[in-house]
């Protein structure tokens, strides 16, 4: 298992890789750089060549593009992640200062999105063809065909402006812990979960049908094991094994998805930060973020296959006959 492990990690690396040359590729064919932005915000007019070759020779960007990448590189990978070409600042230095908020809203909605899609994949799949298989299975396609952003705006428009029982907008005082405010992630949470959970609902939901239906479940019924001791000793394990990579799919759609619901609700995130260095051009710190995010969706994935190892022996032989 550790060989396996190690090679899947020297996988998730080359990724990772190619996920910076790509980002840095899509900067560099911009119209526009650092140097422009901020000449441009400075007012003024349109800034002349002098100045934009000045201002590029102080930020760097008159260097050419591979030694400007291999710098890059070199300081990520030993935890420099350079600094802002708009603030100044470290880029690590901005990271601390929003990622918090952003972890706790992606936790919150983790720890519910897990036992959420279990249970209600397993009761689904449990009696197939039941009342309460169709309530779910219908309800998971018709929550799954609306965009995320739909429900929040509905949530907004209902709970916020016409209930008044939550805020429309997640604002926090500059430097303020989202817990001081927890009432500001209920709406968030909520937007999330819908856009999430229908996916992982209906993969439960089938594995567990698929296993319910198999001669080992059959011959457990007929020597008189039912019930709550069949659906959590027998049912709940393999289908469940069966299950990890969607819901590590579900977790790994949190990056987007709290992208999108924190711009809808104007919380104070990773994601404004994110969106003002694209708009701004600032490349280290774009480039820096991005791939961290890819780096925790290949770990998500990474700990997924691990844990199917771990529960699942059909994996552990087919991985060992992977090695041999």
């Amino acid at each position: 298992m550790i060989a396996y492990a190690a090679r899947r990690a020297g996988g998730g690396i080359v990724v990772l890789f190619v996920v910076a040359l790509l980002i840095f590729g899509l900067f560099e064919s911009l119209d526009s750089d650092a140097a422009t932005v901020i000449l441009s915000r400075a007012g003024g007019g349109d800034p002349t060549p002098e100045q934009l070759a000045t201002l590029r020779a102080q930020l760097g960007l008159d260097r050419p593009a591979p030694v400007r990448f291999a710098e890059w590189l070199a300081g990520f990978v030993h935890g420099d992640f350079g600094d802002s070409l708009i603030s100044g600042r470290p880029v690590a230095e901005v990271l601390l200062g929003r990622v918090g908020n952003s972890v706790a809203l992606a936790a919150v909605t983790a720890a519910l999105l897990i036992p959420i899609a279990l249970a209600l994949g397993l009761l689904a799949g449990a009696r197939p063809g039941t009342r309460t298989d169709r309530l779910i299975s219908v309800g998971s396609l018709a929550v799954e065909s609306m965009p995320s952003f739909v429900f929040g705006v509905l949530l907004v428009a209902t709970v916020s402006l016409s209930l008044r029982l939550l805020p429309a907008v997640s604002l926090l005082p500059t430097g303020a812990s989202v817990w001081s405010r927890p009432e500001i992630l209920v709406l968030p949470v909520i937007c999330l979960l819908l856009g999430l959970l229908p996916h992982p609902v209906r993969m439960v939901r089938a594995q567990t049908t698929e296993v319910m239906a198999s001669p080992y479940v059959q011959t457990l019924r007929l020597n008189g094991i039912g019930g709550p001791r069949l659906m959590l000793r027998h049912v709940a394990p393999n289908a469940l094994s069966a299950s990890i990579h969607p819901l590590a799919g579900s977790v790994v759609g949190l990056i987007g998805g709290v992208a999108v619901v924190e711009t809808l609700f104007a919380f104070p995130g990773l994601s404004q930060e994110l969106l003002r260095a694209i708009e701004a051009r600032d490349f280290p710190f774009v480039q820096s973020a991005a791939v961290l995010l890819a780096g925790v969706g290949i770990g998500v994935y990474l700990l997924a296959d691990l844990l199917t190892l771990l529960v699942s022996p059909r994996a552990r032989h087919a991985a060992m006959g992977e090695r041999v």
